[in-house]
């Protein structure tokens, strides 16, 4: 390959400086048209001096951080790299990667950095631990419990990406490790560094990322995995065969390094049997598997390798993804007349063309030729352009590449199927992928291919004509749900929400007494002590509760009288309330019985403060559980706990109250969690107009 003089040396980011290799440097040529668009080497760099300075600056510096201030900083970096994602788009081009195409990779990237500062701030503490699941009560008294807390592992998240996304698969990994408060050192794909190295430079230019949170690596990998340790994680998107060079390195096995992988993915869509020719079902199958051969040119871990119809709507389905597939246009992605781009290589060409060319001995070509492509602006014997193609294979059932080759570009294979049964069969010979897809109105149809194919997909879109309008499709990276999959696809979690971010934590169980846990995960728990204080806590603002703050009230006795008068205010009439002897027939209660509201609502009654003060607003409550039945003539007094604070706003936060009921036995009647919003002491909204 040529060398440009003018071709960029794309720099590294070692322990907070860019770093240019000393040598070794090769050129990474465009996809559109060949020429050098920059020269990459890792010549010189000390991975190991990379992890080191990871954990150690990196990693101490993102642990001093909480879980909210780690989401801002998130949706902080992703404001700013909207401001810039135009300058994404140019680079991305020579990726051979249409406007279009940018939105998945660019667009879907920044959005991941919005999605998880979104969850973020919504379901993790201001703490840099979260608890995990409900306190377990270890001894009879209750003077021993315990309870799963995660904390930050102590090492560095190596990211191995893959070409075909380069800002997505950068950023998608990236948010749920820094969310989690690891260190990260980013490996991109050689063929596409360049743009990956573009977004890199945006996110340190920022200035938004604390020290040491992310470092880059160009070039060839070198001996990184041999500095591995166990703290460490490695997350990996590529080829089955690399994935399971790098899972038998011997550090990883030696060392227990966590070890995830997203591979080669045999993804299936499936046409329900009710969706016929005509129907609107029948119309998004065939848009959306058109979408998926050309969408990135096909280079999509997500996209649709084998579509399966009945076998009544064989024909009708090839004729529709022909006369569809027509319609597109190949060459320079710069174009806006072309709707699709080229492979990112000439190497990537011949590996798709060799690969479709095995998966044809099993099938037809309906549509497309492995050596020719009609092109709009471009040159083919300089461009890595290779043409839509369809492939029809009318025996699926004895056929065997279909089901374990994945030709990485513009192909998929359509296929006939005979019976529900089939069709689950057929889409499990995938051994497993990272999304399925089926096209139904019926429920009975859905239901049936979920229970069948479930366990084999990491995640099932179910498209129909109601949700298609709002559907972000078989293939989008953007919805914050699980990532990944079982079986051939490994099992990639970085869309995982809250799992994803876990991954990079360890989880420890906590043994002890209740107050000990309580001043631990700063969550009070039954059993620790209260405070009583002279102040009704309601006459507190937000950062003056303290943990345990309690008050307990005076009794109220229920009458049936009360009981009568709520049924016929509310208008729940409920036998239960109304009716001795038809409540005495029920195997849960010994009588006439108060309403569940009722007793709330008196409850409210007894511990509300009424004067305006730092309680804003009730928020709603949680956990709700009626645990014995109240009868007339029975007392119930309440005890309400702070059981947890967390901001929301420089004026506001939230206080989760422990709520008990109990009657005039002192036994348990109801319990809950109430959510208030509380201000701060000095609060600034009520200066705002």
């Amino acid at each position: 390959m040529s060398v440009s003089v003018a071709a960029p040396k794309l720099a590294s980011y070692v322990q907070g400086r860019r770093n240019v290799a000393s040598g070794g440097f090769v050129g990474v040529p465009s996809a559109i048209d060949g020429h050098v668009v920059a020269l990459v080497s890792s010549d010189g760099l000390d991975s190991g001096a990379m992890l080191r300075y990871g954990r150690r600056v990196g990693g101490a510096n993102l642990r001093k951080l909480t879980f909210q201030r780690r989401a801002m900083l998130l949706r902080e970096l992703g404001g700013y790299l909207q401001t810039r994602k135009a300058e994404l788009y140019e680079v991305s081009f020579d990726t051979g990667a249409t406007r279009r195409d940018h939105f998945f990779d660019v667009d879907g990237g920044i959005g991941t950095l919005f999605s998880f500062a979104s969850k973020g701030r919504r379901e993790l503490p201001d703490e840099r631990f979260a608890v995990d699941g409900a306190l377990e009560k270890l001894s009879k008294k209750a003077t021993f419990a315990g309870r799963h807390v995660m904390l930050p592992r102590h090492g560095v998240a190596v990211q191995i990406n893959a070409y075909n996304f380069p800002v997505w698969g950068m950023l998608e990994k990236f948010a749920p490790a820094f969310l989690a408060g690891m260190p990260v050192v980013v490996k991109p794909a050689t063929a596409t560094s360049y743009v990956t190295a573009a977004a890199f430079e945006m996110m340190i230019d920022s200035g938004l990322l604390p020290e040491g949170a992310i470092q880059l690596l160009i070039g060839r990998t070198g001996d990184l995995l041999d500095h591995l340790e166990g703290q460490d994680v490695v997350s990996f998107t590529g080829s089955l065969e690399t994935s399971l060079l790098l899972r038998n390195h011997r550090a990883i096995s030696e060392k227990a390094v966590r070890f995830i992988a997203e591979r080669d993915s045999l993804n299936a869509a499936i046409l329900g049997p009710d969706a016929a020719p005509g129907t609107p079902e029948f119309d998004l199958f065939i848009k959306e598997v058109v979408g998926e051969i050309t969408s990135k040119a096909g280079q999509k871990c997500t996209a649709i390798r084998r579509a399966l119809v009945p076998r009544a709507f064989y024909d009708a389905a090839a004729a529709a993804l022909r006369e569809r597939l027509a319609g597109v246009v190949v060459g320079d992605p710069r174009l806006d007349t072309v709707t699709m781009g080229a492979l990112v290589s000439i190497e990537q060409r011949q590996a798709v063309r060799a690969n479709a060319a095995q998966l044809a001995t099993e099938g037809r070509i309906i549509f497309g030729s492995l050596d020719e492509v009609a092109l709009v602006g471009a040159d083919a014997a300089k461009g890595a352009f290779f043409s839509p193609l369809l492939l029809a294979c009318d025996r699926p059932r004895t056929a065997t590449k279909v089901h374990s080759l994945e030709a990485f570009g513009p192909v998929s294979t359509l296929m006939p199927y005979d019976g529900l049964d089939d069709a689950i069969e057929l889409t499990r010979r995938g051994e497993g992928s990272l999304v399925a897809s089926m096209y139904t109105h019926e429920a009975h149809i859905a239901a049936e291919l979920v229970e069948g194919i479930g366990p084999f997909h990491g995640r099932i879109v179910l498209i129909d004509r109601d949700c298609a309008a709002e559907s972000t499709g078989h293939g989008s990276p953007l919805p914050p749900l699980i990532h990944g999959g079982p079986g051939r696809a490994g099992g990639s979690e970085e869309m995982g929400g809250m799992r994803g971010v876990f991954h990079y934590m360890q989880r420890v169980a906590l043994e002890g007494s209740p107050n000990r846990l309580t001043s631990l995960t700063h969550v009070w728990t039954r059993g620790a002590s209260e405070l009583e204080t002279k102040q009704h806590p309601f006459r507190r603002t937000f950062d003056e509760l303290q943990l345990g703050e309690t008050i307990r009230t005076e009794a109220r006795t229920i009458t049936v009288e009360d009981i009568e008068r709520f049924a016929e205010f509310t208008g729940d009439t409920f036998y239960a309330h109304m009716d001795e002897d038809a409540a005495k027939a029920n195997p849960f209660f010994p009588g006439r019985v108060a309403h569940g509201y009722l007793v709330l609502s008196f409850a409210a009654g007894l511990f509300v403060d009424p004067a305006p003060g730092p309680v804003l607003a009730n928020y709603g409550l949680e956990n709700l559980r009626f645990t014995r039945p109240v009868v007339p003539g029975d007392s119930i007094a309440v005890r309400l706990t702070v059981k947890s604070k967390a901001p929301r706003t420089p004026d506001y936060g939230e206080v989760r109250w422990d709520v008990e009921i109990s009657n005039q036995n002192g036994e348990a009647v109801a319990a809950y969690d109430l959510l208030t919003m509380n201000a701060v002491t000095n609060p600034t909204a009520a200066k705002r107009p």
